[in-house]
C-alpha cells in the first residue's frame, strides 16, 4: 500500500510543474505591464506639464479682478497623485512690483483614504511662502471701488483646482509690511497647520477644522494661535480659539502709528486671550494686556490739524455706534502700563511744548467697548512733567442712560521750571522757581457733569537776574510785573496762587460715548482751564 502511494505521488508531480511555471510567467507579465504603464504615465506627466501650467495660469487670471498670477512651472505625478506648483507669484495690477505674494513650491497630494470613500481630497503643503505689502499697494486696495471679496479669489481657486483641500500646511513663511519710513513690520518663521478643512469626516460641529499658527514677530516677539475654524462658512471663514503674543517690540509700529499722529519709540507688548469670528459673531476677549516701557506721544501740528478734526469726527460717529451696539464685542479683563512715558506734543505753539507723564503705571480692569457688563475701574500713578507726583482713579459704569463715570485726579509739587515751554507759549515768560499742584473731581451721570478743577501755583519766582541777563529790557520788566502780580495774589500763610473752577451742567451731546466725554473733559480741564487760568491770574493782577 505504501509503495502504491509513493507511486501515485510521483505520477502527480509532472502535472503540477507546468501550472506553477504558468503562474510565474503571468506574474512576470503583469509586473512588466505595470512597469510599462508606470513609465508611460511618468512620460505623459511631463508631456502635460506645460499645457497644464498655461491652462492654470490663464484660468486663474480670467477670474481675478485687479490682480494677476504668474506660474513658472507645474508638474503632475499621476502615479503618486501629486501636483507641484513652482514659482507662483501674485501681483497687484496697479503696483506689480514687488509681488504681493510669492510661493516657491506648493505641493498637493491626493488622500487615498478619502478617495476610497468617493471624495477627491488633497493635502496642500507650502514651503517658505512670502507675502509683501507696502503702503502704496495698501492704499490702492483701500481706495478700490471693488471690495476684496468681490475680486474673484474663491472663483479662481475653484476653477483651477479639481481637488478639494482638506489638510493645509505652511512651513517657514513670512509676511512683511513696508511703510515709507521706519522699520518694516515682519513676521518670520510662520508655521500653519489646518486639518479637516473640507469637513468630510465631521459635519455637525460649528468649527470642525483644527487650526494652529505660530510665528516670530519683529525678531524678538512670538505669537501663537490654537483653535478651530470653519473655512467653508460664507461670506467669510469662521475661527475660534486662544491667542498669545509675547514681547512684541512697539517701535516697529512707528510708521503705522504716525498716520494717526502717534510717535511710538520704545516698549514691548504682551497679551493673551481668546477670540471668535464668523459671519454672525465677532468677539475678542483679552485676559491680560501689558505694555512695558512704552514711550509714546500724540503730536499735534498746524499741518495735521485739519486731518485731526476730520478723523475725530469719524471716530466720534463710530464711537457712538460702537458704544452700545458694537460690531466687534471687545472685552479686556486687565490692561496695564508699566514704567511708561506718555505725552502730548503741540508743535503748533510758539515755542512747541510737550506735556507728559513719566514713570507711568496704569491698571484698568473689566474694560469693554460698550460698558454693559459691570463697572470698569482704573488706577494711574506717575510723575507729571517728570517731577509732579500724580495719582488718578476712575470708574466707568454701564451706559444705560448715556455716559456714566467718576474721575479723581491729584498732581502735587510739579517743578514750574519743567513747565517753562508752556509758559513761553501761553504768556511769553519764564519761571525760575515754584511748584504746580492740581486737584480735580468730576462726575458724569444722567447726561450731566458736576465737579471742580483746582490748579495751584506755589512759591512762584518769575524773574531771575542771572538767568534773564540776555533778555531785552522790556521783556525783563514784563517778567518782573508777572512776578509781582503773583506775589500779590499769593495766600500769605501758604504762599499759593489758586483758583477753583466749578463745573456743572448738561453733557453737550448726550449721545457721545463715555470715552468721548472723558477726552473732552480732560482736554477742557487741562489745556483750556489750567494754563489760561494761570495767565488770567497774572493778567488780572496787572490791571
Amino acid at each position: 500500500m505504501a509503495e502504491q502511494n509513493i507511486s501515485d505521488h510521483r505520477q502527480e508531480q509532472p502535472s503540477e510543474y507546468p501550472q506553477r511555471q504558468g503562474r510565474r510567467k503571468t506574474l512576470i507579465w503583469l509586473a512588466g505591464i505595470l512597469v510599462f504603464l508606470a513609465a508611460v504615465l511618468y512620460a505623459v506627466s511631463f508631456f502635460f506639464d506645460e499645457p497644464m501650467r498655461r491652462y492654470t495660469e490663464q484660468t486663474a487670471n480670467k477670474h481675478l479682478k485687479g490682480y494677476s498670477v504668474r506660474l513658472a512651472g507645474l508638474h503632475v505625478q499621476f502615479l503618486g497623485g501629486i501636483v507641484t506648483l513652482d514659482g507662483l507669484h501674485i501681483l497687484q495690477d496697479a503696483n506689480p512690483v514687488p509681488p504681493i505674494a510669492q510661493f516657491p513650491k506648493i505641493k498637493g497630494t491626493i488622500s487615498w483614504r478619502d478617495l476610497l470613500h468617493g471624495s477627491v481630497v488633497a493635502t496642500i503643503d507650502m514651503d517658505r511662502p512670502k507675502m509683501h505689502i507696502d503702503l502704496q499697494q495698501l492704499k490702492s486696495e483701500m481706495t478700490s471701488e471693488r471690495k476684496l471679496k468681490d475680486k474673484g479669489w474663491q472663483e479662481a481657486i475653484e476653477a483651477v483646482s479639481p481637488l478639494k483641500i482638506n489638510n493645509f500646511t505652511v512651513r517657514d513663511g513670512s509676511i512683511t509690511y513696508v511703510d515709507k519710513t521706519g522699520k518694516p513690520l515682519h513676521l518670520s518663521r510662520l508655521n500653519v497647520t489646518a486639518g479637516n478643512i473640507r469637513n468630510v469626516r465631521v459635519k455637525e460641529n460649528v468649527y470642525p477644522s483644527t487650526l494652529h499658527m505660530d510665528t516670530a514677530i519683529f525678531g524678538t516677539g512670538r505669537g501663537q494661535f490654537d483653535g478651530n475654524a470653519n473655512f467653508l462658512s460664507k461670506p467669510v471663514p469662521g475661527i475660534k480659539g486662544t491667542f498669545k503674543l509675547e514681547n512684541i517690540p512697539l517701535d516697529y509700529f512707528k510708521p503705522v502709528a504716525a498716520h494717526i499722529n502717534l510717535s511710538v519709540r520704545n516698549g514691548v507688548l504682551s497679551l493673551k486671550g481668546n477670540a471668535e469670528y464668523s459671519p454672525s459673531i465677532a468677539k475678542v476677549h483679552v485676559e491680560d494686556l501689558l505694555f512695558r516701557g512704552l514711550e509714546m506721544d500724540y503730536v499735534h501740528s498746524a499741518a495735521t490739524a485739519k486731518a485731526e478734526k476730520k478723523r475725530a469726527g469719524k471716530v466720534g460717529k463710530a464711537a457712538g455706534k460702537v458704544s452700545n451696539k458694537p460690531q466687534i464685542q471687545l472685552r479686556i479683563d486687565r490692561m496695564r502700563l508699566s514704567g511708561s512715558n506718555i505725552g502730548v506734543i503741540n508743535k503748533d505753539a510758539n515755542p512747541a511744548y510737550r506735556v507728559f507723564l513719566a514713570d507711568t503705571d496704569f491698571s484698568m480692569t473689566n474694560l469693554t467697548n460698550h460698558f454693559i457688563e459691570g463697572p470698569a475701574k482704573a488706577e494711574l500713578s506717575g510723575k507729571f512733567m517728570g517731577s509732579g507726583i500724580t495719582k488718578a482713579s476712575a470708574e466707568f459704569r454701564p451706559e444705560k442712560k448715556g455716559p456714566d463715570l467718576d474721575l479723581l485726579v491729584k498732581i502735587e509739587n510739579t517743578r514750574l521750571k519743567d513747565m517753562n515751554d508752556l509758559f513761553r507759549a501761553y504768556g511769553n515768560f519764564d519761571v525760575s522757581a515754584g511748584f504746580f499742584l492740581f486737584y480735580s473731581e468730576l462726575h458724569v451721570r444722567n447726561d450731566k457733569v458736576s465737579g471742580y478743577l483746582k490748579p495751584l501755583f506755589k512759591d512762584i519766582k518769575v524773574y531771575d537776574k542771572r538767568k534773564d541777563k540776555e533778555k531785552t529790557v522790556f521783556h525783563k520788566l514784563y517778567e518782573m510785573l508777572i512776578g509781582g502780580v503773583a506775589k500779590l495774589l499769593e495766600n500769605p500763610p501758604r504762599r499759593e496762587v489758586a483758583t477753583v473752577v466749578d463745573i456743572s451742567g448738561p453733557v453737550k451731546k448726550p449721545q457721545m460715548s463715555t470715552w468721548q466725554v472723558l477726552v473732552e473733559l480732560v482736554t477742557n480741564a487741562f489745556f483750556k482751564a489750567i494754563l489760561p487760568g494761570f495767565e488770567r491770574e497774572v493778567t488780572s493782577g496787572n490791571r
